[in-house]
């Protein structure tokens, strides 16, 4: 991250490196990033291939208009959950996983979240990076998978080096090449399809609209909207202080509707036109060596910033646990390479299982979050109106989260597995996510918030004040 974002002192070294704030909140000095600039970097995530084969899978499985409708729920859902968890991180300076220490987990309980935070990331690094791999092999299929797999592993190192910054130019570089890359496939297909009648008609044989198809598409999509709600948290913290409004709305809602919604309808048009529900496979077959390309291109813009956010949580999980504090960029190596040994290791066959407890895991956070925030800090006033993340005020486990969090993701598994009923098991995140914004309330309320901080700081503005 450049020096702009924190004013240098006399003999300061010139190091872009040392100002990724992943340990600690971003002072108001430093949160010198327009709107602009953070949509624009959190818009390298909505462009991923992974959301247009959300679409294309939904559609070829249960219909375009249950893929159709799944899109606008996630668009909905993430977009609320984005713009409350955005207002959250701008007014602090904290991302979710500094969030969570003063936001009911305590100290160490933290370390919970922000470890499976990272293994999230590592996961989708894994994903982004298989998906570049198998593009790149239907194209030049003389060079072996698993050397593509390390060669683009490697590759999102040196491009996430210097922070958000770097982030912010390379998103800009690569999205005019995106867009013309995709207008000319759009072309192409309109002009060779040979798919006749209305893409919104198309319904698999013995599917309905609405009902078990709706529910399963919906169930598709909650881990993604988990994922989505609490990643911005990373870029809003840097939004300028007299942006603050439009940037909260803007970097918490404009990502949401551009990957769940328009990429979605991208996914869900390409899949029914091509009769293939892969974009690795069908942007291949269309553009040729630009299909390759065209992929390359969407999956190191997502996976620069999963490694951006998988990196900054794995600093807070060694950092709350061990004290070992190596720097961001070590970190931005490790997920590097733990991402490579999971593709190697064939992630891709566990994929379902995985997003599954990763969707209800996620939500039931960030309603954890949220009502700790709305509800316990500002409407009952129980405990510090503020989120506190230094260690000497906190204690070390505050059961208000933690506690919530386990039995919901808990509940939230066993019914996401099907042994609560179909309905249940297709909207199990929602439904972990309700039960852990109410237990919040109710475990606040009875350990009456004394729990939440050894004392009160003397240091925080009253404008980082929820209530």
């Amino acid at each position: 991250m450049v020096e702009i974002l924190q004013p240098k002192v006399e003999g300061q070294q010139n190091d872009e490196r040392k100002d990724d704030f992943a340990l600690e909140k971003v002072p108001t000095e430093g949160r010198t990033m327009s709107w602009i600039s953070i949509t624009n970097v959190t818009l390298g995530v909505a462009t991923a291939m992974l959301f247009i084969q959300m679409g294309s899978l939904m559609a070829m499985s249960f219909g375009a208009v249950n893929a159709l409708l799944a899109a606008v729920y996630a668009t909905v859902v993430a977009g609320i959950l984005g713009v409350g968890i955005c207002y959250l991180a701008a007014k602090t300076g904290l991302n979710v996983n500094l969030m969570a220490r003063g936001g009911g987990f305590g100290y160490f309980g933290a370390s919970i979240t922000s470890l499976i935070y990272a293994l999230n990331f590592i996961m989708y690094c894994a994903i982004e990076g298989a998906i570049m791999a198998s593009a790149v092999h239907e194209y030049i299929s003389f060079v072996p998978v698993w050397g593509l797999m390390i060669f683009f592993g490697l590759a999102v190192i040196p491009l996430n080096w210097f922070g958000i910054k770097q982030l912010d130019k390379l998103q800009k570089w690569s999205m005019p090449i995106f867009i013309i890359l995709l207008s000319i496939a759009f072309f192409i297909v309109l002009n060779q399809s040979t798919f006749e009648g209305n893409v919104w008609a198309y319904l698999p044989e013995g599917v309905e609209i609405g009902g078990v198809s709706l529910l399963a598409c919906i169930g598709i999509m909650n881990g993604l909207v988990g994922i989505m709600a609490l990643l911005v948290s990373d870029y809003a913290r840097f939004i300028k202080k007299e942006e603050f409004k439009i940037g909260v709305f803007a970097v918490g809602f404009i990502p949401q509707v551009v990957c769940f919604l328009i990429m979605g309808i991208i996914g869900i048009w390409f899949g029914v036109h091509m009769g293939e529900a892969n974009p690795g496979i069908f942007f291949v077959q269309i553009l040729g060596i630009g299909g390759a390309l065209f992929t390359i291109l969407t999956q190191l813009r997502i996976n620069i910033t999963n490694l951006y956010s998988g990196s900054l949580s794995l600093a807070n999980f060694f950092e709350n646990v061990f004290k070992f504090k190596p720097g961001r960029n070590f970190w931005v190596a490790f997920t590097s390479i733990a991402a490579i040994i999971l593709m190697l290791g064939g992630v891709m066959d566990h994929l379902g299982s995985l997003l599954t407890f990763q969707g209800v895991f996620l939500l039931s956070w960030a309603a954890i979050l949220l009502s700790d925030a709305l509800v316990v800090k500002k409407m009952l006033k129980i405990g510090p109106r503020y989120f506190e993340h230094r260690q000497e005020y906190l204690y070390a486990w505050n059961p208000v989260g933690v506690v919530s969090l386990i039995i919901a993701s808990v509940v939230g598994s066993i019914a996401a597995f099907g042994y609560m009923g179909v309905f249940l098991q297709n909207v199990a995140a929602f439904f972990a996510a309700v039960l852990a914004f109410i237990l919040t309330i109710v475990i606040a309320i009875a350990t009456k918030g004394k729990y939440y901080s050894k004392k009160q700081a003397q240091d925080i503005s009253s404008e980082e004040y929820i209530a």
